[in-house]
């Protein structure tokens, strides 16, 4: 696996990007704030999230009334300074503005908010990711908002956060992953909150050594539970994946060894996704495209085979596709290609070829795919008997399907063609 090539992520656009214009709201509290802090302060935006403003408004103490959250950093100050705060604000009567509480907050960087109940507790909260300039050390704080005080109630490090109904018992958890440190194993934890405003922790230690996440999603087991797909950084531009879940006695692993979790090893990118939309999330494993075994590693082409998971672990092969990372597509073979193609590239041209395989053997042509990155390109290629599959941005994605031949036990039609394309 070693030839596996991997993908790289982007980096904050905070310096790539102009502050957003204000609304006349925000204007109104945005004054409202340099009245009560100065005017040498500089707005924070959250990093991602359903709230990406500096602004945030809503009801965070229940009292059926909007208060204004707002996140600024006072400038001028010596670099160990903590300058980054939290501001809260209250309309009154009037509908003017005030500024009623502010506090300094963790780290320098807003990460994410989320406003939420948790648990069997009625009471509202303010969940802040925040972080250090370099964005590598992240912590959690949960705050309530009552009586005019912003309260700190939770506070710890962490990797990953969200708030779900993980146990569907019809209250939500506070999620949240932590990367391996020191001796410390990677680990999952679940917090409840209880009427009594005291957190109750569920935790459970991860199959490796993660030290960070490449992507987090929620699907479901074929038994019903709802289920936390962690497709974790293993190293070397590789990831693997752990699954949680919660019942009642608290989280569960679905995978009970390390064996069976670093059996879906492979190249960062390939994540963990519902790749036939039936809400059940399939882990891509990648094998050797038939033919390619002596092959050299600069000749290797890559079949992706698709495994459901079941609650104990065990895996059923539900597709196989051809699986680009770099060009961002999935195309999913119909069941009757099962072993029995493989595949080709024509470096002339750019292009994928999918081709039969029989008795050990390269065949015939049934289907080409190109993506074509400007209008020439795709022009030529539609002029050529080549058919639109979709359309993403600039990118054009195409295929040419061999002409049917009803005789053939793997030829397709260009509606099966079009069915099997999936943007990654």
């Amino acid at each position: 696996m070693l030839s596996l090539t991997g993908c790289t992520f982007g980096t904050s656009i905070d310096n790539l990007l102009a502050p957003p214009k204000l609304s006349i709201d925000q204007e109104q509290i945005y004054s409202a704030l340099t009245n009560a802090a100065g005017d040498s302060i500089s707005l924070k935006y959250p990093k991602a999230g359903k709230y990406l403003s500096a602004f945030i408004v809503e009801d965070i103490d229940g009292d059926g009334g909007n208060e204004a959250v707002v996140f600024y950093e006072k400038t001028g100050l010596a670099a160990p300074e903590n300058t980054l705060r939290i501001n809260i604000l209250d309309s009154g009567e009037n509908g003017q503005w005030r500024s009623v509480y502010d506090t300094p907050a963790e780290g320098s960087e807003i990460e994410r908010v989320m406003i939420s109940q948790l648990g069997e507790n009625d009471r509202v909260n303010l969940i802040i990711g925040s972080s250090l300039i370099n964005r590598s050390e992240k912590t959690a704080s949960i705050y309530s908002y009552s009586n005019g005080v912003l309260e700190n109630t939770f506070s710890e490090s962490y990797s990953f956060i969200d708030v779900k109904d993980l146990d569907d018992d019809g209250e939500k958890e506070f999620l949240l992953l932590k990367g391996s440190a020191n001796d410390s194993a990677a680990m999952a934890e679940a917090y409840k909150l209880d009427k009594n405003g005291i957190y109750h922790r569920y935790r459970k230690d991860l199959s490796g050594g993660f030290t960070e996440f490449d992507a987090v999603s929620y699907g479901s087991l074929n038994s019903g539970e709802t289920a936390l797909y962690i497709d974790a950084v293993s190293g070397n531009g590789y990831i693997q994946t752990d699954i949680v879940y919660m019942n009642k006695k608290g989280l569960q692993k679905v995978f009970n060894t390390a064996e069976q979790s670093s059996a879906t090893l492979r190249p960062s990118g390939c994540r963990s996704v519902d790749i036939d939309r039936d809400m059940s999330l399939e882990i891509p494993v990648q094998t050797i495209a038939p033919g390619y075994d002596n092959a050299s590693e600069g000749e290797l082409l890559w079949l992706t085979k698709w495994f459901n998971v079941d609650i104990n672990g065990q895996k059923e092969l539900k597709h196989i596709s051809y699986h680009s990372v770099g060009d961002g597509y999935t195309f999913i073979f119909p069941a009757k290609w099962r072993d029995k193609v493989t595949l080709k590239r024509d470096a002339i041209n750019d292009e994928i070829i999918i081709c039969a395989y029989e008795n050990g053997e390269m065949g015939r042509e049934l289907m080409r795919i190109y993506c074509a990155e400007d209008a020439a390109s795709r022009e030529d290629r539609t002029a050529s008997g080549y058919m639109l599959l979709q359309t993403k941005g600039d990118s054009a994605y195409l295929a040419y399907v061999s002409k049917y031949d009803e005789t053939d036990a793997l030829a397709i039609s260009e509606a099966e063609a079009a069915i099997g394309f999936r943007f990654n």
